[in-house]
């Protein structure tokens, strides 16, 4: 039977490179992005390479989206065998510096690395819980780990969404689900954060050094988490 991931947050980035990846492999491709257009782009492109693949537009910061998606690819594709949260926001969405963090800047940081992959995973665990298999993947930074003071709003969230997947990680050995958390400290082929770096480098710190990689070998290293399963947390692009 084939299998399906679902990738959400999808983008010519992360998610691309995933999709690619995994749909080498035989697993149709459930494209969840916010902009319609652009989720239907991704999933022509990638069928244009021979993948089976579908888009399913959704506001992944509106928990009734996320579970209503869930719904809709599970109609058309049957269950979910892998899901990959990748969402990132905008650097719009940072913030200047440590002090001017408040309530209202942490909203977006929250809603996308936090909430969003409590509401994934609520969405699809039971289920694969009860199959006794499945694997829910997700995307981090660095700006948890690594002081980055302007990005602090979202080293909050992601040192939040970082507990939460060890936790679940824990609670879920031995029920054939994988959860495993990408840490990505590089910037990403063909990313959106990608373009406003060589576009707009006046929006970022003078001098900063950023390591690149691809977006598949950011696939690849997804499908060996995937295929490995021998840790909860892998960091790839980070500073020696």
């Amino acid at each position: 039977m084939t299998k399906t991931i679902a990738i959400f947050g999808f983008g010519p980035g992360l998610g691309m490179g995933t999709g690619r990846r995994f749909g080498r492999e035989g697993f149709r491709v459930a494209v969840i992005g916010r902009n319609p257009d652009k989720a239907r782009g991704h999933a022509v492109e990638l069928a244009a390479e021979g993948i089976e693949a579908a888009a399913f537009p959704a506001d992944l910061t509106d928990e009734k989206q996320l579970y209503s998606v869930v719904d809709k690819i599970t109609a058309e594709f049957g269950q979910i065998d892998v899901a990959m949260h990748g969402a990132a926001g905008d650097a719009v969405n940072r913030i200047p510096t440590t002090f001017d963090v408040d309530a209202a800047n942490l909203r977006i940081p929250l809603e996308l690395k936090l909430y969003s992959p409590i509401w994934m995973t609520r969405a699809l665990a039971p289920a694969m819980i009860e199959r006794g298999a499945g694997a829910l993947l997700f995307s981090s930074g660095y700006s948890d780990r690594y002081p980055v003071p302007y990005l602090s709003n979202f080293g909050v969230a992601l040192g939040a969404q970082r507990t939460y997947i060890r936790q679940l990680a824990l609670e879920l050995q031995g029920t054939g689900v994988y959860v495993g958390l990408l840490n990505i400290g590089a910037l990403i082929g063909n990313s959106k954060a990608e373009r406003l770096v060589d576009e707009q480098p006046e929006l970022f710190p003078a001098g900063l050094e950023i390591v690149r990689m691809t977006n598949a070998e950011l696939g690849d290293h997804y499908w060996r988490m995937y295929t490995d399963r021998d840790a909860v947390e892998s960091d790839i692009g980070f500073p020696e």
